[in-house]
């Protein structure tokens, strides 16, 4: 692991220092989940802006997905 230094207001390292307590965890334990999180949402992201812009260059062709129509399930 690397030691980082961080700036933060105030205001956010008081309420960070308040969710830990109640987490039982650490800033740093906490700082990292939230810095995971934000990068996995960050990748979702990307990949939603690259498969609609696949679909906006080749748009879906009128019978591309007629073949999946007897899979489905839909129950009673």
């Amino acid at each position: 692991m690397k030691t980082v230094q961080m700036t933060l207001d105030d205001d956010l390292v008081k309420t960070v220092d308040r969710v830990v307590d109640r987490l039982h965890t650490t800033r740093s334990a906490f700082a990292r989940k939230a810095l995971r999180d934000a990068v996995k949402k960050v990748n979702v992201s990307m990949l939603e802006q690259k498969h609609k812009k696949g679909y906006e260059r080749y748009h879906v062709g009128k019978d591309e997905f007629s073949v999946w129509e007897s899979e489905h399930e839909w129950g009673d």
